[in-house]
């Protein structure tokens, strides 16, 4: 789309007007459309060029951050520009008075990052595919024989092949549940996924059953906590936070199924959320139980969960199509709440303070899939509020949002697993429960904490 001299010819036109002349920074629209628009950024290493006729230059007034630059370079290579062409089907032409017309897209951070972290993506799965054509391509490129050609190619071909079978499993939904998804659901649905392949089929279906009620309730759960927590920090609430709240308080029993579903229905309206910025996870969160389809799914399950917890069993044992039922309403919730495994369950188990970087180098551990025990990891954090050796919840920014006292992981006392837990009460004392396997004890946590968030 450029036109550039030819550094291998030795006279270069130098005759073209000022006008024509491109700047780093421009952005080049073809008038000519044929299939999707085609838009590109005239980079330092572009210049010197000139524009040619077909082109559209559009010049910023001000220097364009990058991301805002990829914006509208999405937005220009987009049918909503292509649409704006006209002519016959085969090549058409966009107008200038149309072009004028258009409203370019204003700059949006997280969309922006969004564009960013797909386009790395899509070079990597590139350089993937180019490194296995290449080397299926150099296969007679040594003087060896069909045999030792074939041994190269298993020994230099078994990483190219190991990652194409791990991207393959990404696009089993199981898969990215029991991998990627915050550690007490991925192990409730591991739960789940090792009932199927029980031997004794009454007993597979009844213990099956249990497990698909447990996963929903530590699903709605852990999402519901994390919503209470999102709001406390971002000043925040509504009546059935207030009410969870009060049930710790004062209460004699603790929080279930229905207060879990009342939070996150009624978290969408709460006064001050639309006021967040768009990126913010409390927005998703608020979204997970936002249309009938998922409402009937949740109160399918919850009265489920109501009969079993209180003794009203199907009679003969749980039928297969119950548990069908019950597995793919849990599957259609999960399925809504794929947006969980962007946000990363963070254990910070220390912080070393920078006082000349103003900075912090945290060690944590990534709670996201079935199990506990993970690699130690750094990052550098810079931020008004320091860190603590608690519970975080990262952001696709990488920003850090506390979820203690909602959220706490420490080990069980009962198993010795790492695991969560929640504060809890049965007959008025106050109890932790784990969200990944039930077990409960005295809480032993930092009660002040309680006390400071309205939950004591």
């Amino acid at each position: 789309m450029i036109a550039e001299p030819d550094p291998e010819v030795d006279d270069w036109r130098n005759d073209a007007p000022e006008r024509l002349h491109l700047r780093a920074g421009d952005i080049l629209l073809s008038s000519v459309i044929s299939g999707r628009p085609k838009a590109a950024l005239v980079q330092e290493a572009d210049l010197p060029a000139i524009a040619v006729r077909s082109l559209f230059v559009l010049r910023p007034v001000k220097p364009l951050s990058a991301e805002h630059a990829r914006l509208i370079l999405a937005f220009l290579r987009s049918d909503t520009v292509g649409a704006l062409a006209a002519g016959s089907s085969g090549q058409q032409h966009l107008g200038l008075s149309r072009l004028k017309a258009l409203e370019l897209p204003n700059e949006d951070q997280a969309l922006s990052a969004a564009l960013a972290d797909l386009a790395a993506a899509g070079k990597r799965l590139g350089e993937m595919g180019a490194e296995a054509s290449a080397l299926a391509e150099s296969v007679f490129d040594r003087s060896a024989s069909s045999e030792e050609a074939r041994r190269l190619i298993i020994a230099t071909g078994q990483l190219t092949r190991l990652r194409s079978v791990a991207a393959a499993q990404l696009d089993d939904p199981d898969f990215i549940i029991r991998t990627r998804y915050p550690y007490p659901i991925a192990l409730r649905w591991r739960n789940v996924e090792a009932q199927k392949s029980a031997d004794d089929q009454d007993d597979a279906q009844a213990k099956g059953y249990e497990a698909v009620i447990k996963a929903a309730e530590t699903l709605l759960g852990y999402s519901a906590l994390l919503a209470t927590a999102l709001a406390h920090e971002a000043n925040i609430t509504c009546k059935a936070i207030k009410a969870f709240k009060q049930k710790i308080a004062t209460g004699r029993g603790g929080p279930g199924f229905g207060d879990w579903q009342r939070i996150l229905q009624q978290i969408a309206g709460a006064e001050g959320i639309s006021s967040l910025p768009p990126e913010h996870p409390l927005h998703e969160l608020a979204l997970l139980l936002a249309d009938d389809e998922a409402e009937i799914a949740c109160q399918s399950l919850k009265t489920k969960r109501n009969r079993r917890a209180h003794g009203r069993e199907y009679l003969p044992a749980v039928s297969a199509s119950k548990l069908k039922e019950a597995r793919d309403g849990l599957r259609f919730l999960l399925d809504r709440a794929r947006f969980l495994a962007d946000l990363q369950l963070l254990d910070v188990t220390n912080v070393v303070w920078d006082r000349h970087e103003r900075s912090e180098t945290i060690t944590f551990r990534r709670l996201m899939g079935d199990h506990p025990v993970v690699p130690s990891e750094n990052m550098r954090h810079v931020g008004p509020d320091r860190i603590g050796l608690v519970l975080y919840l990262a952001d696709r920014d990488q920003g850090l949002h506390p979820l203690s006292p909602f959220l706490t992981c420490e080990k069980c006392e009962g198993c010795a697993a790492l695991s969560l837990f929640h504060a809890d009460k049965e007959d008025g004392a106050l109890l932790q429960t784990s969200l990944d396997h039930g077990h409960f004890s005295p809480y032993r946590g930092n009660k002040r904490a309680l006390r400071a968030v309205g939950l004591l």
